[in-house]
Order: C-alpha cells, then sequence, then structure tokens
C-alpha cells in the first residue's frame, strides 16, 4: 500500500499546467564545471596524486625512455601538448613525463561523453588528472572558450586530437582544435610520440599488462611549433600530425634519417595501409618490427 505524497508545504508545490516549466540545466558531460578542481586545495591534492601515485605507477607499468626534453629548455609559459593516442596509459604517461614547471599547472582535454557522464566520474577525472570537459563528436563554443580562458590564464593544455583511442594502434587523422588554440592565443604546440603504450594497455582491456624491458614505451618531445602568419587551424593541424609522425620515425631510426625524410615529404605514415583489419594487424604486429617498416611480402 502507497502512502499519499504530502501536499504543499511539506511536500513540494505543484505546477500551473498553463505555464510552462525551464528547462533544467545539465550538470554533466561538457556542462561539468571543473572550477573547484583548479583551486588551491584540490591542486595540492593532485600534486600528491600526480607525483605519488600516477608517476611511480606508470614507470612500474611502463618503465618509458624519455627523449627531446632539451628541446623545450628556451620554453616559457602555458603549452598546448599534442600526442597520439593509443592506450588509456596516455594521459598518466604523458603527466609522468611533462617538465616540472608545466606538470603542476597543466588541464587535459577530456572527451565529456567518456570522462564526465555522472558527476561522480566528473569530479574523480578532474582531481586526478586536471581534466577538462570537450565535445568530441561536433564543435562546441564553450569547451573551445575555456580552453582558450585557462591558457590566457598560464595553464597548459594536454590534447589527443585523434579525438579517441585509436581502434587498432594506427593513428587516425588529427583535428583542428589543438591548432585552433594555438593560433587563437598565439601559444606554441610540443608535439609528443607515444611509442608501445597499447602493449600496456590497448583499448577493451579492463586492466593494464606491465610489459619487460625488451619491449620499451618510449615518450619523445619534439621542438615547440608556433604558427605561421596567415596559417589556417587545418593547415597547422597537418603539421602537428605530420611532426608526430617525424617524432615517430626518429625513435625507430636517427634524428638525421628522420629530419631527411621529412625534408623530403617521405616520412612514413603512421596511419597504416589502407586494407583490411587483418592486413593492419598484421602491419602492426608482425615479426616485432616498427609500423611503418612492415611491407607486404613479395610473391616472387
Amino acid at each position: 500500500m502507497r502512502l499519499p505524497r504530502p501536499k504543499f508545504p511539506l511536500g513540494p508545490p505543484t505546477w500551473p499546467t498553463l505555464i510552462p516549466r525551464p528547462p533544467v540545466e545539465p550538470d554533466t558531460g561538457v556542462a561539468y564545471d571543473t572550477a573547484w578542481a583548479r583551486k588551491f586545495p584540490a591542486r595540492v591534492a593532485r600534486a600528491m596524486i600526480v607525483d605519488d601515485i600516477l608517476r611511480p605507477v606508470a614507470h612500474l607499468l611502463a618503465r618509458p625512455e624519455v627523449t627531446g626534453l632539451d628541446r623545450l629548455d628556451d620554453l616559457d609559459g602555458p603549452v598546448i601538448f599534442v600526442a597520439n593516442h593509443n592506450s588509456h596509459l596516455d594521459t598518466t604517461l604523458l603527466l609522468a613525463t611533462i617538465p616540472e614547471r608545466w606538470r603542476h599547472k597543466t588541464v587535459v582535454a577530456a572527451a565529456a561523453d567518456y570522462f564526465f557522464p555522472t558527476r561522480v566520474k566528473g569530479a574523480v577525472s578532474a582531481l586526478t588528472i586536471g581534466a577538462i570537459p570537450m565535445e568530441r563528436n561536433k564543435v562546441d563554443r564553450r569547451s573551445a572558450d575555456l580552453a582558450a580562458e585557462l591558457l590566457a590564464d598560464g595553464w597548459s593544455v594536454v590534447i589527443f586530437p585523434e579525438g579517441g583511442r585509436s581502434p587498432d594502434g594506427w593513428t587516425t587523422t588529427f583535428r583542428g582544435g589543438a591548432a585552433y588554440l594555438a593560433l587563437r592565443r598565439d601559444r606554441p604546440v610540443v608535439p609528443v610520440h607515444l611509442e608501445g603504450t597499447r602493449k600496456v594497455w590497448k583499448r577493451g582491456e579492463k586492466l593494464p599488462t606491465p610489459i619487460d624491458r625488451k619491449s620499451a614505451v618510449r615518450v619523445t618531445f619534439g621542438a615547440p611549433m608556433w604558427p605561421e602568419k596567415g596559417e589556417t587551424s587545418r593547415r597547422f593541424a597537418g603539421r602537428i600530425e605530420a611532426a608526430v609522425a617525424t617524432l615517430a620515425d626518429e625513435q625507430r631510426t636517427d634524428w638525421w634519417q628522420a629530419r631527411k625524410r621529412a625534408a623530403a615529404a617521405t616520412t612514413p605514415s603512421l596511419k597504416g595501409p589502407d586494407a583490411g583489419a587483418w592486413r593492419r594487424a598484421w602491419a602492426l604486429e608482425g615479426q616485432g618490427r616498427s609500423p611503418v617498416s612492415r611491407e607486404w611480402p613479395d610473391s616472387r
């Protein structure tokens, strides 16, 4: 037997039928307010989480080899870190390897639908990694304005311009969000290439798998890139994507060979062969060789 609902003033008032109800303002997804996570108490807590939990875990799982940090020695102020995205581990690994002068004043542009579906998950994301909600399926002015305001306030931003983790280990076309922010705030982009993180924690797996020393994870930071005068965000995004591909080539060969191929516009693509899923997987994983060095066997 159900008890009758109490009437006003003990219960909620009734709503006049002729007056439309105001729309309910959302408080999750791209509308989640992360301002509290950049206040001093939250920043102190996040610094402890990053330095005392996330960094040790990242080094335990991945044992990363980090190169290219010397290219950032003369760089000051907020920057936009842009990296390829293959694994759940990528965000933690970037926060663990970014130089300290940026690490504790950096936010991560995170997919609103994945990291902020509820207030609880949004709070955890904002506190632990400094996530801010970004719309990845369409252009959203609120997301772009928030990231631009934070850059203006001295915060650096981590962006994965593919819009999500790679479904098969190959990169997808970089979107223009990072390039747009760089143009809007006249701030440099630091390209970063992450190699081997998919072996630790690939898409679809619930838990990571620590790797041995023979399967090294490598993090390569590139030289800062500034937008050129009159350059569009689409063109700049293309240059950023090419810079990340050059860093991948550098990891697998050496600096000089990678730069020669970049100058000749012959840098191997990170997008993989235009073929079926099995062929792409074969090219990525076969015989322990680099994905860009695999070739279809000669039939002769």
